[in-house]
């Protein structure tokens, strides 16, 4: 169903973008970066976070990690991150295939500027051995996200 949410995302909104199937898991940023034959850093991974009672989804380079200062200042609250479970009933996707596209509800998206080092991003599509490739900034236009500064 997640990989199907992501597809119907992108026939509507970038129908040139094609999700990119692996029988290799991509649950991690190690295991994406080996099927897809790139560094972690290139790997997009997407953190669903509590913002006081909103969730919110961060899309940072695979190498890099939250900066609980950088956050704190961005947002005006310590990072919390969503469990499993809350993971999958707001975005619908499941831990491993997580991604700014084909959510059930809109959540406010922002990228962080260590993605802006690659001239093409590999996120997760809705499933552990489904990913897509795009640069960065159209992955921005398309989840309508926010550039910040909050990792290390």
């Amino acid at each position: 169903m997640s990989r199907d949410s992501v597809q119907a995302f992108l026939a509507a909104h970038a129908p040139d973008i094609d999700i990119i199937d692996t029988t290799m898991s991509s649950a991690t940023v190690a295991d994406a970066a080996a099927a897809h034959g790139v560094e972690h850093a290139q790997i997009a991974k997407t953190l669903g976070l509590w913002l006081g009672d909103e969730v919110i989804l961060i899309v940072m380079s695979g190498s890099a990690r939250i900066d609980n200062q950088k956050y704190r200042s961005q947002f005006g609250h310590k990072a919390r991150m969503l469990n499993a479970e809350d993971i999958v009933v707001k975005t619908g996707h499941p831990v491993g295939g997580v991604c700014p596209f084909g959510l059930p509800a809109p959540l406010r998206v922002f990228a962080d500027i260590s993605l802006q080092s690659f001239p093409v991003i590999i996120p997760a599509a809705g499933g552990v051995q489904c990913a897509l490739k795009l640069s960065p900034q159209r992955m921005v236009e398309l989840a309508k996200a926010e550039w910040v500064d909050v990792a290390q």
